[in-house]
Formats: C-alpha cells, structure tokens, sequence
C-alpha cells in the first residue's frame, strides 16, 4: 500500500511562517474508495522519470519534475480501466498541500480532493466550487488562475498551487500511463502493476 506521511516539521522560527496548523482530511486508501467505489480492482504503476522522460516532462511542465519517480493509480473492473489517480503535492505559501487528483480514461479530470493541508489558512480551497473548476480539464488546458481557474478569496497561493498540481497530474498520466505524449519520444518505463488493499 502507497502511504502518505502526514508529519512534518514545525515552522522554524523566523522563516515567515505563521503558527503551523495540519489538517488530514484523506488517507490514500480513503481517496482511492471515494475515487473508484464501483471498480473491481485498484492497482499502482511507479514510473521512473530517467533523463528523457524528464526533459520531455520539463518541456509539457515549464519546470523539470521534482521526483525520480511517480506513482499512478489504476482502477479497473472486467479488464478495462475505469480511471487513474495521482496523490501528490505541491507547495503552498509556506508547507506542501497534499492532494489527489482522479481522471478518466482518456486523462481527463474527474475529481480533485485535498488530503492534507498544512497551512494556517486558504483551506477554502477545498471548497466543491472552487474543485469543480478542475473537472473536464485535460492537459491542453492552461490550468491558470485568472485563466481557466478562479482562484479563492484569501487563498490566492493555494489556488495557484492546486492549478499547477492538477496540471502535472494530467500530463504525467498522458506522457506515463496513456503513453501519449504530444513530443516524440519512447514510452515510459515502468515497474509492474501492483495491487492495493481496498
């Protein structure tokens, strides 16, 4: 199973950040059940980002990858799949925002949910308003605030920090688990599927 850490470091003192709060409001298995509650079977495929899958990822993104590797979870009933999930995260004015991102098939998204969110304040982003946004985004959208995203009164680098996450949420199952990456290059390498306990 696919854990996510909901500990963190304290603010250190002088580092800009106001009093720490964290709130969990998922676990990745809870996502997953809300995610996909009617499929047979959710798996995860790691892929690892070698140099030219994050130079092509560096170029979709504007920016190169964090990690060395993401997971991709797939969800499946009679041998089709019924969508994919990333949990990721990305950072807010002053600590990382967990999130989950849920897409169809054909990578478009279906769902977003935060999961932890550390900030003292701008939970308003977890608002169904301000998720529904994201909803029946694909890649080729910008993903912008002021854009294609409004962002939340009093949360304006939230906003801003879910409209990239969610964005890199769509080109990594494109370019990794759908293979169909807009720039030519070879597939994705990838470890086996693996099953997650629901």
């Amino acid at each position: 199973m696919f854990a996510v850490a909901t500990a963190a470091p304290a603010a250190r003192a002088g580092d800009g950040a106001t009093t720490r709060t964290e709130a969990s409001y998922y676990s990745t298995r809870g996502v997953l059940a809300e995610f996909f509650p009617n499929s047979e079977h959710v798996s995860y495929r790691t892929f690892a980002v070698d140099r030219s899958i994050r130079a092509r990822l560096a170029q979709r993104l504007g920016y190169a990858p964090a990690r060395d590797k993401y997971t991709i979870f797939v969800a499946t009933s009679h041998g089709k799949v019924d969508g994919y999930a990333i949990v990721d995260d990305e950072q807010g004015l002053h600590q990382p925002i967990t999130f989950a991102t849920r897409l169809s098939p054909r990578g478009m998204v279906e769902r977003v949910e935060i999961m932890v969110y550390r900030e003292p304040r701008g939970d308003e982003v977890r608002d169904a308003r301000f998720r529904k946004q994201f909803q029946g985004k694909t890649s080729q959208d910008p993903l912008r605030l002021n854009r294609d995203i409004d962002a939340v009164s009093g949360a304006t680098v939230s906003s801003a920090s879910l409209a990239v996450g969610v964005r890199r949420a769509t080109i990594l199952v494109e370019e990794l688990a759908l293979g169909l990456s807009t720039l030519a290059s070879a597939p994705a390498a990838s470890t086996p599927a693996a099953p997650v306990n629901r």
